[in-house]
This record gives structure tokens, sequence and C-alpha cells, in this order.
């Protein structure tokens, strides 16, 4: 059977498992609709926490940055790596304690302000309908390649699986199918990673392959492929372009936003107590690292089998996978020397020649890509140029996708990375539409506007919520922004800037209070979306270009400066404002004191 059909297959049957989990457990109340009740077990959570956290940014675009960007791209690795670290020790603990399992009621409660409350909804929902972008985009490509079927289709067929059991199971629903995406994601990752590392370097274990001796050779596959980048014309794999100021924010900015994450942090109330919440956490973290030490490894195995495919090779003599890819818009070729093969040496006025001869203006790069052809019957693209310093654009969305074809594995793994990315991309935008939905039913409508409305009602207004958010997602998904991991480092420096700060100076200092908070979180998050937006969507004269980078920060790494500015802001606006009442300061004192101090048991969230 061709990978097609394999991929036909897979997909189906994954598809059918979620779908059979969410009828299963559908969610019977608001408490199953939350937090799956509070009765998930522990290596189950940790699971799903996985799972929910590894998102299409970490299955699809991770490794795929690592792989164009080379060292640089190590900073979303260490940076998402860190976070939940960060997260697991620093936070997850008391929030759980505190016994609100979303990031607005807490802020609601412990800064008693109905205003900050809403200001927390706005945030959460902003950052994650921007995270969700990124995971929908990641589902259009899949299903673009795989299925070949336009991305626009293939955003919309995720759309509708997602709205199914996101809206019929709610977490509960959620928990159980993350458990059944992750075995999914972590199966589909690894195989082709198995087979890529004995065919390169003789050795199973991936990991240890990234450090050994290219196949019958006696160089490093890393040293190896830094001169197979620089005869392309690329920079050195091992090397990094990046200030290292700006590789210090983006990896600051990726920790402290994963920390201030909505739809990482209510996993923590889905388990009995406060001490399954820890054990969560630990699996959780094995289950990551499985992912993360493998994502290295696939980078370069990945680029190595690129580029000695396409090398200094005639474009007419390119595998069926290249055309394919090449059709989606995600890879292309510009015949700079006029040659026919692909490779740059830079020769003077070659693409001034070959946009004559082809008689169109050969730009770069679209997703959706007319039918013109060049003088070799490459794609012609449009959209806005590119640094195109060399013959060949490769989108860092099609890496890891691409790369069991590059090295011509057989098909049925083709089909099972294809089933692998959609678990990526579908378990994480289910956690974010959960957030959602829940910001909008419990803490706009039953905590703010209408605290009478019976949990019926409220169950219903959640689901409703969570439909019209699959609807703006997928929209946003056709239309998405960026690459995959940029628009989740986007969602990462808001979170950064927004909940971070608010989370900590709530927990660890009694004197914040809901003056400081607001004032800080509006701050910091209006300061970060207004300087992505200006570097990356502006237009005209309201567009800046790098070289008027604040410190030489790029938009990836600015949410570090707005949450500094969050922190300095609420911090000051508290020291001139009265000091918060005393039955707050008393709740600060019962999150981070022993609950027997307070007479309290271990227990489950509060509804």
């Amino acid at each position: 059977m061709d990978a097609r059909i394999w991929t036909y297959i897979f997909v189906g049957i994954s598809f059918a498992i979620y779908i059979g989990i969410a009828i299963w457990s559908r969610a019977g109340s608001t408490g199953d609709f939350y937090v799956a009740s509070g009765g998930v077990p522990k290596i189950a959570n940790g699971m799903a926490t996985a799972a929910d956290w590894m998102s299409a940014a970490s299955f699809i675009s991770m490794a795929g940055l690592i792989s164009v960007m080379g060292r640089d791209g190590a900073v979303y690795l260490m940076g998402w790596t860190g976070g939940y670290v960060l997260l697991a020790l620093l936070l997850a603990p008391y929030l759980r304690r505190f016994g609100k399992f979303t990031v607005p009621d807490f802020i609601g409660d412990r800064y008693n302000s109905g205003t900050a409350r809403i200001v927390a909804i706005f945030c959460a929902i902003f950052v994650s309908f921007t995270y969700v972008a990124g995971q929908m985009r990641g589902t259009g490509v899949v299903f673009s390649r795989f299925l070949e079927v336009p991305v626009e289709t293939g955003v919309i067929i995720g759309m509708v699986i997602v709205l199914f059991y996101a809206v019929l199971g709610g977490m509960k629903g959620i928990t159980y199918t993350q458990v059944a995406q992750y075995c999914v994601m972590i199966f589909a990752y690894l195989v082709p990673a198995i087979f890529i590392s004995i065919m390169l370097t003789g050795n199973p274990i991936p990991q240890l392959g990234l450090a050994s001796d290219a196949q019958g050779e006696s160089i490093g596959l890393v040293q190896k492929l830094d001169e197979l980048s620089t005869e392309l014309g690329f920079a050195e794999y091992s090397s990094g372009q990046k200030p290292m100021i700006d590789v210090f924010a983006i990896t600051l900015a990726l920790m402290v936003g994963t920390a201030g994450l909505p739809h990482v942090i209510v996993r923590f109330y889905t388990v009995k107590k406060v001490s399954d919440a820890r054990k969560s956490a630990f699996w959780a973290l094995l289950f990551i690292a499985i992912l993360y030490t493998t994502a290295p490894a696939i980078s370069v195995f990945a680029r190595t089998n690129l580029l000695n495919t396409v090398s200094d090779q005639p474009y007419q003599e390119m595998p069926a996978w290249f055309k394919k890819w090449e059709n989606s818009g995600l890879i292309a070729w510009l015949d700079k020397n006029n040659d026919g093969k692909i490779q740059y040496d830079g020769s003077g006025d070659a693409f001034e020649k070959h946009a004559s001869t082809a008689k169109v203006e050969p730009v770069f790069v679209t997703n959706d890509p007319p039918n013109e052809k060049g003088f070799f019957g490459e794609r012609i693209l449009y959209n806005e140029p590119t640094d195109f310093s060399n013959e060949l654009y490769v989108d860092p969305d099609i890496m890891v996708l691409a790369n069991p074809e590059i090295a011509q594995l057989p098909g049925w793994v083709i089909g099972l990375v294809a089933a692998g990315g959609l678990a990526a991309a579908l378990s994480t935008a289910a956690g974010l539409l959960l957030v959602i939905s829940t910001s909008v039913a419990h803490d706009l409508v039953k905590r703010t506007l209408n605290p009478s409305i019976s949990d019926k009602t409220e169950l219903l207004v959640a689901r409703l919520s969570a439909g019209v958010a699959v609807v703006v997602a997928g929209y946003l998904g056709i239309h998405p922004p960026g690459f995959v991991a940029q628009v989740v480092a986007f969602a990462f420096g808001l979170a950064a800037s927004s909940f971070f700060p608010a989370i900590v100076l709530g927990i660890f200092t009694k004197r914040t209070n809901r003056f400081g908070a607001i004032a800080g979180m509006l701050s910091g998050i209006t300061f970060t979306a207004t300087y992505i937006w200006y570097f990356n969507f502006g237009v005209g004269d309201f567009k800046g270009t790098p070289d008027q980078y604040l410190f030489g920060i790029s938009p990836q790494g600015i949410g570090s400066v707005g949450m500094l500015i969050n922190f300095a802001v609420a911090i000051s606006v508290s020291r001139f404002t009265p000091h918060p009442p005393k039955h707050i300061e008393m709740l600060v004192d019962s999150i981070r004191l022993p609950r027997a101090a307070f007479g309290k048991a271990d227990t489950g969230p509060s509804h």
C-alpha cells in the first residue's frame, strides 16, 4: 500500500478512538466539563498534560526550526523545557492548593476584584486564540500534504473533530482523549527517528546517534551537516546568528510564558489532591522529555537527508515528495545561476536573468501559490520577499512531516507521522478551546454577570462558547499570522507579560493589591501585543524592521520585557495605593503555608 492509503488508515483509526473516548467520557456536569471532577489518575494526567503542552509547535515545528535555524532554533527547546519545570515547581502546587481551577478565578479572588477578573478573562482569551491559531495551521499543513486536500479543507476537518470531543466531553473527554493522543504522538515521533538514526549512524538510539559519526565515515554527523550546509549557501548548521540578548530574551519569554499558560495550569486541578498534582507533574515531565530529547536528533537527520537529496541535483530529477510539498507552497527553489540544479554559487546577475526568462517576478513565499511555472518547471511563488540567500526555501513546518519521505521510509511510517502530527495539533487545540469556553461560561457569566445561573445552563453556555471558539480558531488557522512555532512563541510572550507576574506576586507577596495587578497586566500585555503587531503585522510606515528592535530583541522574545514592565508597574502602583484587606492577606498565607496550619484537609478544587 502507498503512503496515502496508510495515512487514511492511521488517521481514521486514531480519529475513531478519539471520538469513541469522547462519547464514553462525556461530561454530565460542570465539574466534569471543567476539571473532570478531579478524578483523573496521576499517570494518566501526566500523559494528558504532556499531550496538552506538546502542541503542533513541539511535534511539527520545533525540530523544523532547529533544522532550519541551527543552533538558534535551540531557544525553543530550552525555553519550553525550562518553562514546564518552572511551572511544576514554582506555581502548580500553590495554585492547586488555592482550589480555583482557572487563572481568572485565582486573580479575581486573590486580588478581591471583579475588574481584575475581567482583565484576566480578556488576557486568557487573547492568549488562547493566539496559541490556537498555530495549532489549527498545523492541522491544515498535515492534511494538505498527506490527504492532498487544500489547507483550508484540512483546517475545517480538524475543526469538526475538535468541536465534537471538546464540546461533548469537556475536560473529562479531552483528558482521556489526550492520553490516547500522547501514545500516538510519541510513537509517531520515535519510530522514524530510530529508523533514520540506524540509517545515518548505525546507532538505534537517536539521542546517541546525534553525537555519532556518519555511517561509513570518520566525521561526526553534525560536522558533515555543516559542510553540506555551506556547500548549498546556508550558514554552518552549528553556528548561531542571533544576538545573545535575543537568545536569552526568547528563552526567558518561553519559560515564564509556559508558567502562565491557562490551559496547562488547569491540568493540576484534574487530580484528587495536591500531592497527586506534584506526582502528575513529574510524570508529565518524563513524558515530555522523551520527545524533547529526540527533537535535536530529528532536526539533524532531516536536514542531512534533505541536503543530500537536493544538493547539486537537477530540479527535474527531484523525487515525488519534493514536487508534492512544492504544490503545497511549503518548499520552493529559485535557480539563481540558471543551470537547472539546486545549488548556489553567488553568480552576478543570474537572479535578474532568471526573472526575465520566466517572465514573472519570483518573489517568495505564500501558502496559496498560483499555477505559473518558471523556466525549468519550478513553481513560482508570490508574497512578501524573504531573505533568500540561497536557492532553496524550506518551510520549517514540513521538516518533521517530510522526514520519512526524504529518508525513503516505508509508507506506513509516513502515515503514522501524519497521525502523530494531527494528534499533537488537536490535543492542544482542544485544551485551549476549553480554556476559552471556561473563561466565558464560568469566569464571565457565572462569577461576574449572573452568579445565580444553574449548573445545567452554565454547561450549555460553556458548550456554546466552545463552538463559537472553534469557528474563530478555524478562521485563524486558515489565515495564520506566521509559522506554527512563531505564532506559539507570540502566545507565550503574551502569557509571560500578562499572567506570570500577577500569579507570582499573588502567591509570594501580600502587599500587591488589585490596583497594581490590573495596571501591571494591562501595561504588560499592551506593550507586548503592540510590539509584536508593529514588527510583524504593521503596514507602511507603521511596520518596523529588525534594525529597530528594542535592545536587539525580536518579537518572539519581547514578552520578557513585557513581563518586567508588568512586575515594575504592579509593584510600584501597589506601593502607592491601599494595602489589601486583612482576609486577602490571610488567603495568601493559606496558599503558602501547610494546610494543617489552617485546619483544612488536602481536598480537591472548589467549584
